[in-house]
């Protein structure tokens, strides 16, 4: 079996219609001999920030000497990418057998495994199988009821900043979401929570005193940004200096997560030094988050897809480019809060060219530049990614500046079309 073979069947199993939890998981690991058991773990979650907090800590413990396996979603371009170690997806061929064994093993399973299920298989497989010294291991949804969450009790369980979403599944307030991503900690693990809203922290605050674990809150307080540019940021964090190549400015406060992550490992006996703390800092990839693609125009991707995203965009691009107009190319999923999204970045356009994302969820490209043109922007709909970054940069001089973003599926086509991968 290929690769991309086992990605086509595992794609086959939906969620849709399946109870959450942990049995289906549980059953099919079982069945494979249970690897997860064999691995140790930093295990992240939150709303915005995951992906970026998990490639900063597992850049840092790569530095550190550790073979660092990397598990995230959703993937850019190629499924592969969601099981790295020390930077470097799963090869196809090894994808294909993991995968192969990993269908096989849930064939017969009273309640068939999830798609994300099956992935979590492949991926506790794959590390063990290498013998990865620790796993960054990111949330899918949630925390208590992902099926990430049938790990024993991780080296750090890291909460990341945390807004309304998946209000469904999770609660309509912010206590009912954090009192589900909390169900990540468990007793014999440290927690380090990035610092926000009261209501947040003090369910947080409950939970690890419930499992008796240790908690650290991120001191944003103590931030003090030195330099910023197209390159990256320069900032001291309780006093001690760090860069990063990842520019916006929530990426500031991600990295103090990171910060914190590593000092929690260092705790639990974790040879991690300052070189390497400062070197993997130094040296942390993370595409489609305020990414310089390109010069002349300058050309930024970010998968934002929530409020919160937006407003770091806008936040970001009035930074990074004080009092310039923006040509924007969006495209929204029909279930988020695409008004509010929107609101962020409306003053800033000078214009909009609106795609459909690759979603069964999309809002079409029409209805979004419709509900542009009614807030009194210009905008112009295209029917392909392709023709709308065609239009776009027809439309963008050298000296411009355009901003893709909106939605994480159509950053991977992006960065393919403009021959980042």
């Amino acid at each position: 079996m290929t690769g991309q073979e086992a990605v086509e069947l595992i794609h086959q199993e939906a969620w849709t219609g399946r109870k959450p939890g942990l049995s289906r998981t549980l059953e099919l690991l079982r069945r494979l001999g249970d690897p997860h058991l064999g691995l140790k773990y930093v295990h992240i979650t939150g709303t915005n920030g995951k992906g970026s907090t998990a490639a900063m800590v597992s850049s840092v413990l790569a530095r550190a000497g550790k073979k660092v396996g990397l598990y995230t979603s959703p993937h850019l371009w190629k499924f592969h990418e969601r099981f790295q170690i020390n930077g470097a997806p799963i090869p196809d061929e090894t994808l294909g057998r993991i995968a192969g064994r990993v269908i096989q093993a849930g064939r017969g399973m009273e309640d068939p495994a999830t798609e994300f299920e099956l992935m979590t298989a492949v991926g506790m497989l794959y590390f063990l199988e290498q013998r990865c010294d620790i796993v960054v291991l990111e949330v899918g949804l949630g925390g208590r009821l992902d099926s990430t969450n049938v790990i024993p009790a991780p080296e750090v369980a890291v909460m990341t900043n945390l807004g309304l979403e998946h209000t469904a599944e999770l609660g309509d307030t912010l206590a009912l979401i954090a009192q589900e991503k909390a169900g990540i900690i468990k007793p014999g693990c440290r927690a380090v929570l990035y610092h926000q809203s009261a209501e947040v922290e003090d369910v947080v605050r409950r939970a690890c005193q419930e499992a008796g674990a240790e908690l650290t809150v991120t001191d944003l307080d103590s931030i003090q940004v030195e330099q910023v540019s197209r390159e990256g940021q320069s900032f001291l964090y309780q006093g001690e200096r760090y860069h990063i190549p990842l520019v916006g400015a929530y990426q500031v406060n991600n990295a103090a997560t990171a910060i914190e992550t590593v000092r929690a490992l260092r705790r639990s006996g974790w040879d991690i030094s300052r070189q390497a703390l400062e070197e993997g800092l130094a040296q942390a990839v993370w595409p489609g988050r305020m990414e310089l693609a390109r010069r002349s125009p300058d050309f930024i991707l970010d998968g934002g897809h929530n409020p919160q995203c937006m407003q770091a965009i806008a936040q970001s691009l009035r930074q990074l480019y004080p009092g310039r107009k923006v040509n924007f190319l969006v495209g929204v999923l029909a279930d988020k809060d695409y008004p509010d999204m929107m609101g962020s970045i409306l003053p800033l356009a000078d214009r909009f060219v609106t795609i459909t994302p690759d979603s069964p969820r999309a809002l079409s490209a029409r209805d979004l530049a419709a509900f542009l043109e009614q807030q009194g922007a210009r905008a112009t709909a295209c029917d392909t990614v392709e023709e709308g970054l065609e239009l776009i940069q027809s439309q963008t001089g050298p000296e411009g500046l355009i901003c893709a973003c909106g939605s994480l599926y159509m950053m991977g086509q992006l960065r393919h079309l403009l021959g980042l991968c």
